[in-house]
């Protein structure tokens, strides 16, 4: 696995200095104070005052320091040397206590210690981890008992079209091989100059249900949604403040689906 952890991490090193002069991320609104976090996780966690939370694949910290303004005691984590050190940079420049640590997500146990109130990752996460298993054990292992996580994702059905002509084109369920791209651009600049390899998993419903459930986790919420709440994909057209879903598609299909869950205490 180590090539394909290595390719993708080279690819994320390269995107983060686009993604900050990006209008999708739109780093000045917030360094001004604009909250990013969308109303599906701000509605399943609520107050976080004082709560601590360990943001996994968290890039360059723009949630994580979100949810710090918010009064919570963050730790983020991301296997990108670049997304790290800008989001080093922004907590100082914020005037914030966010910790951050540069590791991959299934070998944090060597590079963090402690429990914590809260487990969050969000968008985009999962289809880098060919092992969801180890995700789900670390999970739980940095989890409080009675502690919550939480994960807004998308859905497993949206990764299995070609974005580009709505058709089927990849693997619902895991085939323990990753699905190899050769791509251009970023999903927050279409135009930036980069072109790289990719590597990318899927995982099924059952894969992640099932491996959380597994290490002890107990269902509080599980929800889907019709809209997609980040303007990410190609073709899509604004159908409500920070909702989008495909142009020209009439059938409803899940964008994404979100899972609130506790730990046995």
């Amino acid at each position: 696995m180590d090539k394909f952890f290595e390719a993708n991490k080279t690819l994320w090193d390269a995107k983060t200095p686009h993604h900050l002069k990006s209008d999708f991320y739109d780093l000045d609104a917030f360094k001004k104070g604009k909250n990013v976090l969308r109303e599906i996780e701000l509605d399943a966690l609520g107050n976080v005052e004082g709560k601590s939370l360990l943001h996994l694949q968290c890039h360059f910290g723009q949630d994580t320091l979100c949810w710090s303004r918010m009064g919570a005691k963050c730790t983020g984590v991301d296997f990108s040397t670049e997304a790290v050190k800008t989001a080093k940079a922004l907590n100082s420049e914020l005037g914030l206590d966010a910790h951050f640590v540069e590791a991959n997500v299934l070998e944090i146990k060597e590079h963090l210690e402690g429990q914590f109130d809260i487990v969050y990752t969000s968008y985009g996460v999962i289809g880098w981890l060919p092992d969801l298993t180890t995700w789900a054990e670390n999970i739980c292992h940095f989890l409080k008992p009675g502690g919550t996580f939480f994960i807004a994702e998308f859905h497993p059905f949206l990764y299995t079209l070609d974005w580009d002509k709505l058709t089927l084109a990849y693997d619902y369920f895991n085939q323990g091989k990753p699905d190899h791209e050769v791509t251009d651009g970023t999903y927050a600049d279409r135009e930036a100059d980069l072109k790289y390899d990719e590597y990318f998993w899927p995982h099924s419903f059952q894969e992640i249900l099932t491996g959380l459930l597994d290490v002890g986790l107990e269902l509080e919420s599980f929800r889907e949604f019709p809209w997609s709440p980040y303007p990410c994909f190609p073709n899509v057209e604004s159908v409500g403040e920070n909702r989008w879903q495909f142009k020209g598609l009439s059938k409803q299909i899940p964008y994404v689906f979100s899972l609130k869950m506790k730990k046995r205490e």
